[in-house]
């Protein structure tokens, strides 16, 4: 909407405190003011009984609908950022899986191209990198025959291709050079984080010492922690770095989920979906990256049983998140909105509802389902469609 307007709601959930009965009012695209009362003669889309979120940012996600990021085209990048709006997140990182080298470049090519492009729905923020540089023994669903040593100059050719879009690659630390190249990529200020790995707390602590942010999906696809080797899992929850956490119910246990939130800040657990193309869409069999993918009650798994990423939306994990570690909705919203802003340094104007802040929001009804979202202003998604731009 180029006019001003108001959004009423029963609760906003701002960046420090939460406002009752109250109203945003944006303006050229920003949050320009919280207000006890609409102004009259200025259009107000009032929303009873809902709640106004921030809007959410998935930093870790393969497809939907249907379609992947690997497919490197531009039009599946579009079909799931349409898709993810209707699920409250206004920006991703369209994240890549382990595949040959050439699918690999090309899908970095096309993240580069969507990264400029305006899609129709979330906002493409970049490219992570998940694949390629791993170990066997947690290898998940990813296909060790792609997987590749760990050189700069692979590093920077994938930089080359992403055109300046790629923000995080994930990598093995025991990986030989991982140390040097970790230096490297950061010293390009782009985010190293640590998983599909063996590697002992020592391997893992080097290579936070070296730059690396965190842990992917913590406790999933990484060494566990034993009480005399506490492994990568022990390294990034004792660490001063950031988590990603899958909150569906069958990639952590709800104690597991407290123990975390109890372990780290809310800032530095950033709730991700790790959705695939199976997501949106109904059981059967797909693919991810390269490997055969079976979704039985939207679990996805190998042939093997490992788990394939997720079916999951960020919106439900918020709430499962909320439920499952016992812990306060606002703190479980920032960890799906505030604290992936922080960690792609985009807080300044994204990730929490503040006055001069991008007007980036997601509306919820009493249940956690998706009524509007709204990305700079602009409504991208309404549950009633006549108030869509």
């Amino acid at each position: 909407m180029h006019k001003p307007y108001y959004i009423s709601a029963s609760t906003i959930i701002g960046e420090n405190e939460n406002h009752d009965h109250c109203s945003l009012l944006v303006e050229h695209g920003k949050i320009s003011k919280v207000a006890s009362t609409p102004t009259e003669n200025i259009l107000n889309i009032d929303l009873p009984g809902a709640t106004i979120l921030p809007g959410l940012i998935d930093l870790h996600i393969h497809g939907r609908d249907g379609c992947d990021v690997m497919d490197g085209d531009i039009n599946s990048l579009n079909i799931i950022s349409s898709s993810l709006a209707k699920h409250g997140v206004t920006g991703f990182l369209a994240t890549t899986v382990t595949s040959s080298w050439d699918k690999t470049i090309k899908a970095l090519n096309v993240i580069g191209q969507a990264a400029n492009s305006k899609m129709s729905g979330a906002t493409v923020l970049g490219g992570y990198s998940e694949g390629l540089f791993f170990t066997k023994d947690h290898k998940g669903a990813h296909d060790d025959n792609f997987f590749m040593e760990l050189t700069i100059e692979r590093v920077d050719a994938m930089i080359a291709a992403a055109q300046g879009a790629l923000k995080v690659i994930a990598l093995a630390p025991e990986k030989e050079n991982a140390v040097k190249v970790t230096r490297h990529i950061t010293d390009q200020n782009i985010k190293v984080m640590l998983g599909h790995t063996n590697a002992t707390y020592q391997e893992t602590t080097e290579a936070l010492e070296a730059g690396a942010c965190g842990g992917v999906h913590v406790f999933n696809g990484m060494r566990g922690i034993h009480h005399r080797e506490p492994g990568c899992t022990g390294a990034v929850l004792i660490k001063d770095c950031s988590v990603e956490v899958i909150a569906d119910g069958v990639h952590l246990h709800p104690a597991i989920l407290e123990l975390i939130s109890r372990l780290k800040s809310v800032e530095k657990i950033n709730l991700i979906s790790d959705c695939i193309n199976a997501g949106g869409m109904p059981d059967g069999k797909y693919k991810l990256g390269e490997l055969q993918v079976d979704v039985k009650k939207g679990i996805a798994r190998t042939k093997e049983g490992s788990l394939a990423g997720s079916t999951l939306t960020l919106e439900k994990a918020v709430i499962n998140m909320a439920k499952m570690a016992n812990i306060e909705l606002r703190d479980a919203v920032h960890m799906a909105s505030f604290s992936p802003a922080h960690f792609l340094n985009i807080e300044k104007t994204k990730g929490s509802i503040k006055e001069g802040k991008d007007a980036d929001l997601c509306v919820v009804d009493n249940n956690g389902e998706v009524l509007m979202t709204i990305i700079e202003g602009e409504i991208v998604y309404s549950k009633n469609n006549d108030l869509k731009n």
